[in-house]
């Protein structure tokens, strides 16, 4: 059995639609899904930091990007030394990946979109049913978590065995049932590995659409063994969040404590960060 207990951490004044995060140290990265930086916020002196990370001159603005133009980055995931940042795929102007070395703070862009193009076809799933969330590197394997938000309902993971992104041959897809609430299946929303467990969270939208937000009836979190890819459990943590950012803080023998953003779906650049400690 599992109990959780939900808190505020901190509250950020120049982010918005916060969709990703990575804890290292005393410095906490924030992507949000509609801007051009990637924030570094010091939870120590609650300084922010902002690392341009969009270079496009066809852009008017690099902060609430408008939809139809955002790169919609929905995932940021690290591996040793290295943020990887990741467009969700969902439309042709979604396929950017970003990688940003924290040492020497040089940054690589990479176009997916012949990756993500092998991706749908691979798995028979079409533009409007691809919708990636989540990811997580091991160095030599990638995750790629589907948001089954869509009319089809495919949340899934991808299972990528090559470091590089931009040129696989090769991938296997996983299809998961998630918990519901009132008979809307929740959808994955961003994943972290601990040891040798996959925690995952997703949440309870309704609507039948990548694009298109709906009224938000909750959030779970659960986990996923990595060898298996098995569910192990999942827990109920809101009723009414749209939690789409999850990062590991702390663990014990006793319990384990992440850091969850959330995306409000609204131009204010204000972001709130939650910190989420799951007991065993």
């Amino acid at each position: 059995m599992h109990s959780t207990h939900l808190e505020v951490f901190a509250e950020i004044d120049g982010i918005g639609s916060a969709s990703g995060l990575f804890l290292n140290e005393d410095l906490l990265y924030i992507i949000g899904d509609n801007s051009g930086y990637l924030n570094e916020y010091n939870i120590k002196t609650r300084t922010l930091h902002k690392i341009q990370i969009l270079f496009d001159q066809d852009l008017l603005q690099l902060e609430n990007i408008p939809k139809p133009l955002k790169p919609d980055f929905e995932i940021l995931c690290q591996h040793d030394n290295k943020l990887y940042i990741l467009g969700s795929g969902s439309t042709p102007k979604r396929n950017l990946m970003i990688e940003f070395d924290l040492k020497t703070k040089k940054i690589i862009r990479k176009d997916l979109a012949k990756t993500y193009s092998l991706l749908k076809s691979m798995s028979k799933i079409d533009d409007h049913n691809f919708n990636l969330e989540g990811a997580i590197f091991t160095g030599t394997t990638w995750l790629l978590f589907n948001r089954g938000n869509g009319t089809d309902g495919k949340n899934g993971i991808f299972k990528i065995h090559k470091a590089d992104l931009k040129n696989i041959e090769q991938v296997s897809f996983y299809n998961f049932k998630l918990p519901n609430i009132d008979h809307v299946e929740s959808s994955f929303t961003d994943a972290v590995l601990v040891k040798n467990e996959i925690f995952f969270i997703a949440t309870a939208e309704d609507t039948k659409s990548t694009y298109a937000d709906g009224e938000i009836l909750g959030s779970f979190i659960g986990s996923i063994n990595l060898n298996t890819l098995k569910m192990t459990f999942s827990n109920k943590i809101s009723g009414h969040h749209k939690f789409e950012g999850i990062a590991l803080m702390q663990q014990n023998e006793r319990s384990t404590t992440f850091l969850l953003c959330e995306d409000r779906d609204t131009e204010e650049l204000k972001t709130v960060i939650y910190k989420l400690v799951l007991k065993y």
